[in-house]
């Protein structure tokens, strides 16, 4: 594993910053951390990722704990079973919008070759992020996550050729979020006609070898 030389940005939101290799009009890689985590569970990533990448690992706001933090509040009745906070989630959108925007201004990126990745409610907010800008970022890579329609709208003038392509991929065994959402939302996103790899891998709540493997060579090929 190689000693990652990070440096810090002028953002509200917590981070981890790894510059690119190149000196000018890098891609930007963006990550965004699932419910319970931290910025440093996907920047173990950044070791195994092209070196012309500069990658930005962004903090959650809400405190669940020690090193723990949330994007929006979840909650649970055994009467109505569990949802999400969708205001906290719209406005942490626009959060994390203002965040990137500031970032690319910050280390000159190529602001059209932006990526997402998240990895569950981090990849329910690329998702949201992504289709609600779609001129915002050139890939979307969704791991362990959903379309969660509370919180995302589609652009009233669609045109999904223009937009982001998706890289999407589900646990088959995955206990905390269904994979039956997962697949819904890749037929609504196959039915709009957006540009989307889907792949399911024999986990559960999580991402194998297999599953970074092909990440990897769908970023490695489009980024």
């Amino acid at each position: 594993m190689q000693q990652q030389n990070t440096t810090t940005l002028d953002l509200d939101l917590g981070h981890i910053y790894r510059p690119s290799s190149l000196t000018e009009k890098a891609p930007l890689l963006v990550l965004l951390h699932g419910y319970g985590s931290n910025k440093e569970d996907l920047f173990g990533f950044a070791d195994y990722l092209s070196p012309e990448l500069s990658i930005l690992a962004l903090e959650a706001p809400i405190v669940l704990g020690p090193e723990r933090y949330a994007w929006y509040d979840i909650y649970f009745e055994p009467s109505q079973g569990k949802w999400s906070d969708a205001t906290q989630a719209q406005r942490v959108v626009q959060r994390i919008l203002a965040n990137i925007e500031s970032a690319i201004k910050q280390i000159n990126a190529d602001a059209t070759r932006l990526s997402l990745l998240g990895f569950s409610q981090g990849s329910i907010l690329s998702l949201a992020l992504g289709l609600e800008h779609p001129k915002l970022a050139k890939n979307i890579i969704v791991l362990s996550g959903y379309i969660n329609h509370d919180i995302f709208e589609l652009p009233k003038n669609l045109t999904p050729k223009l937009g982001p392509k998706i890289f999407m991929s589900h646990g088959s065994q995955d206990q905390v979020i269904p994979l039956a959402w997962a697949q819904e939302s890749r037929d609504f996103l196959m039915q709009h006609q957006y540009d989307l790899t889907y792949r399911e891998f024999p986990v559960g709540h999580g991402v194998n070898p297999e599953n970074f493997a092909a990440f990897k060579a769908f970023l490695d090929q489009n980024a």
